[in-house]
This record gives structure tokens, sequence and C-alpha cells, in this order.
């Protein structure tokens, strides 16, 4: 049969309009399958209950399952190597942190580059350390544990959960900026290692607040200052370590990461729900539980937070020569 030659323009502009039709549906309909939210860390700790969190939520929100998919191993690689390894299409997502950030420079070799990589999709917290020492230690002010340290050069043990954790980098970058002198002794894992600051084998120690809040009220410890550049609303009277030494920052950040090529329109749907979460009282209540402070924003505005905490961190790795355990 033979088309009407007026016809064929129009028919033609149609045809070449079902790809870009196409792809948008597709982005419309996103999520039409389970999504895998992948955590590079074991189940039960802030990763992965920030994960469950988010994941739920998008769940209720989107009507498909999110599901979080432990991966624990090389202090978050494998896990981040995954995704970065998935198709770009949304299925498979990664509950990014402050580890990935230290780990660019940490390993010398690694199969990938974080920020070449992956997507910032959408930031969720970021998680005050405390500055903490034993009751017993004399000195309670920053200022005052500056001065010990400064008399007592390599006689201060700090503990962490393991070489590269935050715990460790945290207190590098004290002592980078104090300029004194402390001796790391790392544990496997944090819980140990706040034991045995608790029981006064180790002097001095830079935790997560949530893992530390009730040893503090309890009198257990005794808090110095707060690790971020504002003070918690969970301690308001605790000062910030930057009080005392200008440009001091330090906490464990969480967000939402990507594939890379993963479509501009997924990206925002995805960035768009996680924000509402954010902005939801609930919500927001239960990260402040963890002691978490809601970091809502665009997916640029999570780059460029990756950025910067990669390349803050990279200083303190080969201040410190830091080597994975």
């Amino acid at each position: 049969m033979k088309l009407p030659r007026r016809r064929f323009p129009y028919l033609a502009g149609g045809a070449a309009a079902l790809p870009t039709f196409s792809r948008i549906a597709r982005a419309q309909a996103y999520p039409s399958r389970p999504v895998r939210i992948v955590v590079g860390f074991a189940p039960g700790g802030p990763n992965d209950i920030t994960a469950r969190l988010i994941g739920q939520w998008l769940s209720e929100r989107l009507g498909q399952s999110f599901v979080i998919e432990n991966r624990p191993g090389a202090g978050g690689n494998i896990g981040t190597e995954a995704v970065v390894n998935a198709a770009p299409d949304g299925y498979t997502l990664l509950m990014a942190t402050s580890a990935n950030a230290i780990n660019a420079t940490l390993y010398e070799k690694l199969n990938f580059n974080f920020i070449r990589d992956l997507a910032p999709v959408a930031g969720i917290m970021r998680v005050p350390g405390v500055m903490e020492v034993h009751p017993s230690f004399p000195a309670k002010t920053v200022p005052e544990f500056i001065a010990y340290a400064k008399a007592n050069p390599g006689k201060i043990n700090y503990a962490s959960g393991g070489n590269g954790t935050t715990q460790h980098i945290s207190a590098e970058l004290f002592k980078m900026l104090a300029s004194v002198n402390m001796q790391h002794v790392p544990y496997r894992g944090a819980g140990p290692a706040l034991a045995d600051l608790l029981g006064g084998q180790v002097q001095v120690m830079f935790d997560t607040l949530g893992a530390s809040i009730e040893y503090i009220r309890a009198g257990k410890l005794h808090a110095l200052a707060v690790t971020t550049a504002i003070r918690s609303q969970t301690l308001p009277e605790l000062p910030t370590v930057s009080e005392f030494l200008p440009g001091y920052e330090a906490s464990a950040s969480y967000g939402i990461a990507a594939p890379r090529n993963l479509s501009a329109q997924t990206i925002e749907k995805l960035n768009r729900e996680i924000n509402a979460a954010l902005a939801d009282s609930k919500m927001k209540a239960r990260l402040a539980e963890m002691g978490g402070i809601v970091e809502p924003g665009s997916p640029g505005d999570f780059g460029k937070f990756i950025a910067a905490e990669t390349e803050k961190w990279s200083k303190v790795v080969k201040f410190s020569g830091a080597k994975p355990d």
C-alpha cells in the first residue's frame, strides 16, 4: 500500500520520537522491579541501619522493594567494586560512606576510582565523632589535652577500630593540626577499642557520638569535644574541636551513589525521594538517635562533598603513613 506523501513526514517524525519517548517512559516507570542497596559492611552497624531506614522509605514511596545486600570486606571496597561493575540501570545502588573517601588514598591499588566510576545520588547524613577520654585522664578540656600531650610526647595511647578507620584518621587529623605525638592502638573493630577505653587500657578515642553517648551520660567516659564543625544538638553544651583547632572537622558521612552513566532522570527521582525522607520528622528523629545530622541537597552537592572529603583525607592518610590491615 502506498502512503500519501503528505503523511510521510508526520510518520517519520513520530518514528524518530519513539526512542526518546521510550527512554522517558522507562524513567517514569522506575523502579519496575526490586532494587539492591549494597552495603560494604556487616549487618547491624550504622552503615547497615542507615541503608535499611532509607530502603524502607524508598520501598514505601516507590512501590518496589529496596533490598539491602551486605558485602563486607576490604574496608568497604568489595561492596563498592560490585556496584561500580553493575549495570547503570538504577537497580544496584551503593551506601557510600566516609570510608570511600579515605580508601581512595589508603589503598594503593584499587580496581576503581570512586569519584570517576560512581555517580553521586544524594547525601543522607553525617554523624559527629566525639573526642573522649577515660575519667582518670588528667586533662578535662581540649587545650588541657594538647598541653598534656606536648609535655608527654608519645605517652598517650589512642584507640581505633583499625588502620584507616574513621576513628584512626580523625585522631591523625588532630595530631596533624595540634602538632602532638600520640601512639595508635588499632583493634579489630570499634567495639573492642571502646571496651578498652572504658577499662582504662588506653587514654583517648575519637568514636562516633551514637556509640558513646550513654557512657558519657553515665560518667563512664569524659567527652572533651565533638568533631564536627558545628555543635551537636544531642550534647549542645559540648564544644567542637575546631573551637580550639581551626579547620578541624571529622565525621562519618553517609549517602547513596550509583554506577556511572545512570540516567539523570533516575538520579533525580531517587534524589527527590531521599530528600523527602530527610524532611520527614519521624525519619529525622530516627537518624538523630544515631547522632546524625541530615544532609539534604542535590546530586551535585553530594558530588562536591565527596570530592572535598577525598582531598582532605588524602592529606591525613599521607601524613599518618597509614596502611590497610
